[in-house]
């Protein structure tokens, strides 16, 4: 394993996982869309650096039974391929909305969960999908929800030694939508995100939000309403007045906004309730199922 100027490139998790456990404050750099942002601003100095773009196998997704196992160097210009994109449209409408094309062919899942924003665009649609992120050290391994992983604005749950290695997602016959609000159509911060996802294999609702809150939020009335009115046997979501707006107006409500330099508390609180509604509506007009005979990608 090679070094220069403070600088290790190991070729497999493992490699990065020793250097990880013999200096543990050695900075982690995945597409560094985020990081080195800061390190240009001087916000960080780090003194060593770990890169993981050497390391293949974190740059690889398969399935593994009923679920979708994604590597944390996957970027987003892979999540929205063929492939990938057929089996979570969702992800790949997020992954659409990022930056640039250069920034999404650099930019990785590990990446976004790892600067764990609030306005992180892939954070809501894994919180609705219930997906695992997968966390590694030398000696040892664990699985936390998003909502355990992500525990204030850009802070996290990891551990010094600690990486993130995969995101692990059930697979299933489900529906799913992502918007996004910014000061403009592109190359934007999120004002406001929203992700919904309906499960009709399990009777099942996850809805996500995103930049209206210290951390991405479940929307967990809005959930359950959801829920409740869908007729699972027959597939549908009623075509009702008012519902979409209903549903809306419970997804506003679980937001907890602030006054900043992109928006008002107020804007971000009417943007969502104008994303609910369109994802119902939109979600209610399709029927996706889960492709089979897929069983990896890079």
């Amino acid at each position: 394993m090679a070094t220069m100027s403070g600088i290790a490139r190991p070729v497999s998790v493992e490699g990065v996982l020793d250097v990880l456990d013999e200096d543990p404050a050695t900075q982690v750099l995945a597409g560094g869309t985020d990081f080195m942002v800061e390190v240009n601003y001087g916000h960080r100095k780090p003194q060593s650096i770990v890169a993981l773009s050497r390391v293949a196998g974190m740059r690889t997704w398969q399935v593994v039974e009923d679920h979708l196992v994604i590597g944390a160097g996957v970027t987003y210009s892979q999540v929205m391929k063929e492939q990938l994109a057929d089996l979570l449209p969702g992800l790949a409408q997020a992954a659409r909305t990022v930056g640039s094309p250069q920034i999404r062919n650099a930019g990785t899942i590990g990446g976004n969960l790892g600067t764990a924003s609030p306005a992180g665009d892939s954070l809501p649609i894994l919180l609705a999908l219930d997906a695992l992120v997968n966390i590694r050290s030398k000696h040892s391994s664990r699985s936390l929800r998003v909502d355990e992983y992500v525990i204030g604005p850009k802070k996290h749950a990891l551990q010094p030694g600690e990486i993130i290695v995969s995101v692990r997602i059930p697979l299933s016959d489900t529906s799913q939508e992502f918007l996004k609000v910014g000061t403009r159509n592109a190359m934007v911060i999120s004002v406001a995100g929203l992700a919904l996802v309906v499960d009709w294999k399990s009777g099942r609702v996850g809805c996500g939000l995103g930049s209206v809150g210290p951390t991405p939020i479940r929307a967990s009335e809005a959930e359950a309403w959801l829920a409740g009115v869908i007729d699972w046997e027959n597939r549908r979501i009623p075509d009702r007045d008012g519902y979409g707006q209903e549903f809306g107006r419970l997804v506003a409500r679980a937001a907890s906004p602030i006054d900043d330099h992109r928006s008002s508390a107020a804007y971000r609180s009417y943007a969502l309730s104008v994303c609910g509604k369109r994802a119902y509506e939109r979600i209610r007009r399709q029927q996706r199922q889960v492709l089979p005979g897929i069983v990896n990608g890079e």
